[in-house]
């Protein structure tokens, strides 16, 4: 059914997945999702917490590390139990991988260079407004919207050990968590609901996607900072992006990117 440019699908899931028997893949319940986001999210917290007691400050200095255990142990011994490999979830690299899905992760890498090709010029634009606009605003507005404090200075500046901080971000931050939001939540919502779904700029996006995005952003509240439930708007991009492609390298991608873009407006415009 098309309404309004979208298409409203009422059909099962595409022949991509189902086995080759027919039959619709096991999923994990919502249930499930909810009770294992609310397991990392509170075991994140709960590391924040201690770090702030800790007296060697290796904890703190490694709560990227405990985020990146969380978001891909918990979701590994669910497929675990089922004998389903990452790939099912849009991630092939994570072993097995044949010639013809290395292609298919590159050019789902390409994909998500494009899209931010796409949308980082308005973003920017966006962005510039944004820092101009937050020091006329009342203090207590401007605290809850941004981190930002001040008149913005901009000049091009890139942030300081570049190289290791493209690697953490792709490595330990974006990769985790798109395998567990994107990869397991998001395909295990949509195989849960299969016959629920709209079918927007030619992505099928299932049952449960805006909620995945909405745990995506909520999960970002371990540290108590309003202006952090912003990540919802690009979780609605990574999730477009993993439904569009069909894996997980285009979101990846973006995600790090996406990141490492932020990183560069804030030095270019904060010092």
């Amino acid at each position: 059914m098309r309404s309004g440019g979208v298409t409203v699908v009422t059909t099962g899931q595409g022949e991509g997945d189902r086995d080759p028997g027919g039959a619709a893949p096991a999923a994990d319940p919502p249930g499930v999702l909810l009770r294992t986001w609310a397991l990392a999210i509170g075991a994140l917290a709960l590391a924040r917490l201690l770090a702030q007691v800790e007296p060697s400050g290796l904890l703190r200095g490694n709560l990227a590390g405990v985020a990146a255990l969380l978001f891909v142990w918990l979701p590994e011994r669910r497929l675990r139990a089922r004998d389903e490999p990452w790939a099912a979830y849009g991630a092939p690299f994570l072993g097995g991988a044949s010639r013809a899905d290395w292609s298919g992760v590159a050019r789902g890498a390409g994909f998500g260079l494009l899209a931010c090709l796409a949308i980082f010029p308005p973003f920017l634009a966006g962005f510039w407004l944004f820092a101009e606009a937050l020091p006329r605003l009342p203090a207590g507005l401007a605290a809850l919207l941004a981190p930002y404090v001040g008149a913005p200075a901009p000049a091009f500046r890139l942030p300081d050990g570049l190289p290791l901080l493209a690697a953490v971000q792709l490595l330990v931050v974006a990769l985790p968590e798109e395998l567990f939001y994107r990869g397991w939540m998001q395909t295990s919502w949509a195989r849960a609901a299969p016959g629920r779904g709209v079918v927007l700029l030619g992505a099928r996006l299932g049952a449960g996607f805006l909620l995945t995005q909405l745990l995506f952003a909520a999960g970002h509240l371990t540290t108590l900072q309003p202006w952090r439930l912003a990540t919802f708007f690009p979780g609605l991009v990574f999730g477009w992006l993993r439904e569009r492609t069909g894996g997980l390298a285009a979101p990846v991608t973006a995600h790090a990117l996406s990141n490492l873009f932020i990183a560069t407006l804030e030095r270019s415009f904060y010092g």
